[in-house]
């Protein structure tokens, strides 16, 4: 599985393009992030943001694109830029027709390091650990895109398993209901012959 990892941001939106399978030696095939200028009106720095990862689609060809899943914190006005650049890398990918994830930061750090409080310095040394990496990425943003499609790739078994139980219990709720209307509908018609039945032989008496 390839999977491109978006740390979206306005002003560096990291990206990650890691490939392998869960239980397996993971590969980074590329990472780095996208810039654009901080004094630059938004509707330009949306545009600069589609292009950059629309090169990294041209370029890796991924099978799946993670982004982290934006929440809510003090400063409003950042939150509301990192979900500005979240969407446009869920427009980018679903335009392509390429799956989306989203995970959450807790998620992503659980999953890496094995707790879902550590800090950027402890993702970046286990990034670095799992794909075997001289250094740690820099700047933080393009260790967290990296650490994304990690965490999304040791995921998607588990997750894979999941939506197939759903789907499954699904499957036999709906054919258990059906029986039921059959069912029902087959004691209404016992009773309709029934009705008939006795209404013929009063009317023969």
């Amino acid at each position: 599985m390839r999977v491109l990892g978006v740390d979206p941001g306005l002003t560096r939106c990291g990206v990650g393009v890691v490939e392998g399978v869960a239980g397996r030696p993971l590969t980074m095939l590329g990472v780095g992030v996208v810039r654009t200028a901080a004094d630059a009106d938004i509707g330009v720095r949306l545009v600069g943001i589609e292009r950059g990862i629309e090169e990294w689609l041209d370029r890796f060809s991924p099978e799946l694109v993670a982004v982290e899943r934006v929440f809510s914190q003090h400063n409003v006005r950042t939150v509301m830029g990192t979900a500005q650049a979240s969407a446009v890398a869920m427009l980018c990918a679903s335009r392509r027709g390429i799956p989306v994830a989203l995970h959450t930061p807790s998620e992503v750090k659980a999953a890496v390091t094995g707790s879902g409080r550590a800090d950027k310095a402890q993702v970046g040394a286990m990034v670095t650990r799992l794909l075997r990496l001289s250094a740690p990425p820099k700047p933080a943003d393009a260790a967290d895109a990296l650490a994304l499609a990690i965490c999304h790739i040791w995921r998607a078994p588990a997750q894979n398993r999941l939506q197939q139980a759903v789907a499954q219990n699904r499957l036999q709720q709906a054919v258990a209901q059906n029986r039921l209307q059959q069912a029902v509908a087959q004691n209404r018609l016992q009773q309709a012959v029934a009705q008939q039945t006795s209404a013929e032989k009063g009317r023969t008496r």
